[in-house]
């Protein structure tokens, strides 16, 4: 019998199967995956929610689930049918880690769908693993941090061995357990108040018209955290929104524009735009008067920044589409201010990206660094005399952050730290150091990040 994945998803455990296959097999980025599917359904509320959990809950804890499953699984995952892998996941997940949902509610629905995407006999495999998985539950050998540490701790908080070493290593074994169980928080949906258009009150008082419950970010001014929503595609539905008087931004990319401090009239280069969100802050800041021009490798990104300033009612934003690697020559000396937020490796949004976590490697950081300087010696000869640049990533990697930017200052003796903490909310910089600060996620409640502020002599 053909499988029903050709007809839009009816139930949301259906959902959550669908886009769980995507990024297991399709490698797809499990935000757009869901959003794909779930725009096909016609689910809504508590379905929409149930299905994101699902499937942020399963991508995030990967590592311990599948550990688990094959504790009592006569074959191995790899050799699983994916949609079969997937549906032992999804139940597993909610036995573990979902208390509100029965067990026996987990292994019914688990089995209806192995009926549906398999046949009678896949059916009897998934209610036989997971019946199994029950029994054996109390007394699973889970790993011994005595024998092996590293192998125990990857298991338990579903992080890559590679990156448990790494952090401990890095912030020691106590901190690292902190990082790891923050990346494992579901982490809030946050947006940016466009100053041009309102206030953050005011943005507060709309969104609750429309039935969205917010409260101001712990730390940015002009930013709210959504209550009830951990997806943003509800949000383009608003009114407000479609008026432009708010961006969905994480909070700590927030924190970059005021670190930048632009004037009105300044010219302005943002080094790596799309999809907008700091580039629509620095104009605001600017009040929407000067120059800022926005660079990106793809013309489809800078469309995208386009549009957005365009909801906004920003037009002050001229996108070029260029290698970052070539604005030093192309724009030498011609900015007062360059924000240089580069590629990175992400290490510091695990919790907003749980995927990534399984498609990082020690080598996707060993490739980004000389191609992050790269971009950072370029960007600094669009500066002037006098100018300012700053460098931000959202990453914890030492190599990509302090290191980089040090050894940029000690080649380039026209630059020096400019003290970053004037620019910074009271919040946080007491934590900053002279001209850089890096924000963790356990320590400050935000993405792990990472900015610091430099100026070129006069």
């Amino acid at each position: 019998m053909p499988r029903p994945d050709s007809q839009p998803p009816r139930s949301a455990r259906e959902a959550a199967l669908r886009a769980l296959r995507d990024v297991d097999v399709k490698e797809s980025y499990a935000n757009l995956a869901l959003d794909a599917h779930l725009t096909r359904s016609k689910l809504e509320g508590r379905d929409r929610a149930l299905a994101t959990e699902i499937v942020y809950g399963v991508t995030r804890r990967r590592g311990t689930v599948d550990w688990a499953i094959a504790q009592v699984a006569t074959r191995p995952m790899e050799q699983i049918d994916p949609y079969i892998r997937n549906i032992l996941r999804s139940a597993v997940y909610q036995i573990l880690y979902m208390e509100r949902i029965p067990h026996s509610a987990a292994v019914d629905e688990a089995v209806n769908l192995a009926r549906q995407y398999g046949h009678e006999g896949v059916a009897k495999f998934v209610n036989g693993v997971l019946r199994n998985f029950l029994r054996k539950l109390p007394t699973l050998p889970w790993p011994d941090p005595a024998d092996d540490p590293v192998v125990a701790l990857a298991i338990k908080h579903s992080h890559p061995e590679w990156l448990v070493e790494a952090w401990s290593g890095q912030f020691g074994a106590d901190d690292a357990v902190k990082l790891m169980e923050a990346s494992n928080r579901i982490p809030p949906l946050t947006i940016r108040v466009n100053t041009l258009k309102t206030t953050r009150e005011e943005a507060a008082n709309a969104l609750e018209q429309e039935g969205v419950k917010t409260e101001p970010t712990p730390h940015s001014p002009q930013g709210l955290i959504i209550h009830e929503l951990t997806s943003s595609s509800h949000l383009d539905k608003l009114k407000s929104m479609k008026a432009g008087l708010f961006a969905v931004q994480d909070e700590s990319s927030m924190l970059v524009a005021p670190v930048v401090a632009p004037q009105p009239g300044q010219t302005v280069i943002d080094v790596a735009a799309a999809p907008g969100g700091k580039t629509t802050h620095l104009a605001e800041l600017m009040k929407n008067e000067g120059k800022i021009i926005a660079i990106d490798l793809h013309e489809h990104k800078i469309d995208l920044v386009e549009q957005n300033a365009k909801r906004l009612g920003i037009a002050i934003i001229e996108g070029v589409c260029m290698d970052a690697r070539d604005i030093g020559k192309a724009m030498a000396g011609r900015a007062d201010a360059v924000l240089c937020d580069v590629p990175c490796s992400g290490l510091g949004t695990l919790a907003r990206r749980p995927d990534a976590r399984w498609r990082k490697t020690p080598e996707d950081v060993e490739q980004l660094v000389p191609i992050q300087r790269a971009i950072l010696e370029s960007a600094s000869l669009a500066v002037k005399p006098g100018g300012t640049l700053v460098y931000s990533t959202c990453t914890i990697e030492p190599r990509e952050n302090q290191e980089m930017v040090a050894a940029f200052l000690e080649a380039n003796p026209d630059f020096y730290f400019d003290d970053i903490r004037p620019y910074l909310p009271p919040t946080l910089a007491p934590d900053a150091q002279d001209g850089w600060i890096q924000l963790l996620p356990h320590i400050h409640g935000t993405d792990g990040f990472f900015m610091a502020r430099l100026r070129r002599k006069g």
